[in-house]
């Protein structure tokens, strides 16, 4: 016999997307149940490089992903890893990223991310306000930064190719670079600005205030891992270690962990895999920047934070069972040498890994599927946390059995 459902909709997961997307509805007047396996806002909503990256408006890679295979193998400090041992497993994957970046498909997700993120910051500013938290994000922009002669001709074509997608940016001097960031090492040569970016100064706690605003609307959560769950015409029952819980809809928000519960509900074997990805976070650094900087030749982000300079932007598939490499997160540290003009000091530095659910188009799953009793939401690579006060509002209108802009580009039944 199935039991009442408690909820109107459970919400499978605490990230920055799923408790987002919980205050979305509990506003809209649903009885919200919020379940995650720790405590929210622990996973990689925690060590995420902390940028509203509205400018990266292109899938994770290009067709130079061919020539840089074998170093992805065989360099275990890359920017870009791949685990020899985890190949076989990601070769599907793979396949249909190298699939995806034939002409037509590429520019169907260049123009799905442009569209979730052109519509992020404003997303951010209202969210963000309405729990009266504006000062938790500085929209103060990002710059990219470049240091070798030969690289300017690959900075000017990125630029070129951001203005063709609608991006805001300037090129800025290395005088201009010094003086918005004295810090620096006088030997850059420049870079690009993109003015409408900025950073959050300090993502978990932007977890923790949405969260409790939406405690304040009504949502609540249970510390459960949900092993399963069947449809049936009430709605939605979910296996979990905590019992089984009932709701008349599911949102599954799980990150990378949500293709096996979509599968288990919809049938639908989604090609989900993990950018696997490390930070370096050092608490002696308040005052070296300004604003998010990224270095083009080291490929790796820097982000003023509250508790201080949080070095990012590593990237390794060895999904979701491997221990992490923490070496990886030291070498941030290694990889920021000559771009100060004094190094960066490491006391008390402590190292983190995460999983960013991704898909081999880099867009995300925002659906409504099986007659509106399943919602997703995941699959936002490392997105997740730009596109995640949008999403939001998508699924809100989902809810409502309204359409997002443009939400074909995110359907289940693209894969």
């Amino acid at each position: 016999m199935v039991q009442t459902p408690e909820a109107d909709i459970a919400v499978v997961g605490a990230g920055i997307v799923g408790v987002a997307c919980a205050l979305q509805l509990a506003r809209q007047g649903r009885r919200v149940l919020l379940v995650d396996r720790q405590a929210p806002g622990l996973g990689a909503s925690w060590g995420n490089a902390g940028h509203l990256a509205t400018e990266q408006v292109f899938p994770i890679a290009d067709l130079s992903i061919l020539k840089r295979l074998p170093r992805m193998l065989l360099d275990p400090m890359g920017p870009l890893r791949l685990d020899w041992k985890y190949l076989p497993k990601a070769l599907p994957w793979f396949t249909r990223l190298l699939l995806n970046l034939r002409p037509a498909p590429f520019q169907r997700s260049v123009a799905g991310i442009r569209t979730l993120n052109e519509g992020s910051l404003g997303a951010w500013q209202r969210l963000l306000g309405s729990i009266g938290r504006s000062e938790l994000f500085q929209e103060d922009g990002s710059l990219l930064v470049f240091e070798k002669p030969e690289s300017r001709q690959a900075l000017e074509a990125l630029r070129t190719r951001m203005q063709q997608q609608a991006v805001p940016v300037d090129f800025w001097s290395a005088e201009t670079v010094r003086e918005a960031a004295p810090q620096l090492s006088p030997s850059l040569l420049g870079g690009l600005f993109f003015p409408r970016t900025g950073h959050f100064i300090d993502p978990y706690r932007v977890v923790c205030e949405l969260f409790e605003a939406a405690k304040a609307s009504g949502v609540r959560f249970v510390q459960a891992q949900v092993d399963g769950g069947q449809l049936h015409s009430a709605g939605v029952s979910l296996a979990s270690d905590q019992g089984t819980l009932n709701a008349r809809q599911v949102l599954v928000s799980c990150g990378a962990h949500s293709a096996k519960l979509t599968a288990a509900l919809t049938g639908k074997r989604v090609p989900l895999d993990t950018e696997r990805g490390y930070h370096l976070m050092l608490p002696g650094e308040h005052q070296r920047l300004p604003f998010a900087v990224t270095s083009l030749e080291r490929k790796f982000i820097m982000t003023p934070m509250a508790e201080g300079l949080r070095l990012a932007g590593t990237v390794e598939f060895a999904g979701l069972e491997a221990p992490p490499s923490m070496q990886r997160a030291w070498q941030l540290h290694r990889l920021s040498k000559g771009l100060f003009r004094h190094d960066l000091s490491i006391d008390g530095a402590t190292p983190w890994m995460g999983f960013r659910p991704s898909l081999p188009d880099s867009l995300p799953v925002i659906d409504r599927v099986c007659d509106g009793r399943v919602l997703l939401a995941f699959g936002h690579q490392h997105l997740g946390l730009t596109q995640a006060a949008v999403t939001a509002e998508w699924v809100g209108r989902l809810a409502e059995r309204a359409a997002g802009p443009a939400v074909g580009a995110y359907r289940l039944d693209r894969f």
